[in-house]
């Protein structure tokens, strides 16, 4: 009998010690307004510079916004373009190679989820004007989101994902 009484006790504390983890997690992600507010003011502005930088000097740019850790990927229409930062990095000139100019806008739907102060997911429709070095273009809309951090004072994509529309009449 004394055995599952030292059984009841050691279950009551490792379940205490559960609780208090899970506690700690959701306490960290009770942020206030306070201190959500800056974060996602800076996830924001993050936002803007992307547009911008990749409008401006095209693919290239993404490699200042892009993780180069292993931790990153790319997802686009279902199917992983990038599994790392390193895959990114290397990629990102064969890629810049390709358009002679990018022409990206976010939608003024930009949705920002505040996970922590230096951890954020970003989600916005976009449009994009690809005009490609053999000449043509293309002008693609979507959704995109991507897990951004904020990593040396500046926020990066962590990971991201870009979906456009079934074509009409194809199946998902």
């Amino acid at each position: 009998m004394r055995f599952f009484r030292w059984v009841l006790v050691v279950l009551a504390f490792a379940s205490l010690g559960c609780n208090a983890r899970v506690d700690a997690f959701h306490g960290a992600q009770a942020l206030t307004a306070e201190r959500r507010a800056p974060v996602e003011d800076g996830v924001r502005r993050f936002a803007g510079l992307v547009a911008h930088d990749v409008s401006q000097d095209g693919p290239i740019a993404w490699g200042k916004y892009f993780s180069d850790r292993p931790e990153f990927f790319m997802v686009v229409n279902g199917k992983i373009a990038f599994p790392s930062g390193q895959a990114a990095v290397l990629a990102l000139p064969e890629v810049a190679r390709a358009f002679k100019h990018i022409d990206l806008r976010w939608g003024n739907d930009l949705r920002v989820d505040v996970l922590t102060p230096e951890l954020a997911v970003m989600g916005a429709s976009y449009d994009e004007v690809l005009d490609y070095a053999d000449g043509h273009r293309e002008a693609v809309s979507g959704y995109f989101t991507g897990v951004v951090e904020l990593r040396n004072g500046q926020w990066q994509f962590r990971d991201a994902h870009w979906s456009s529309p079934a074509a009409a009449g194809k199946a998902p």
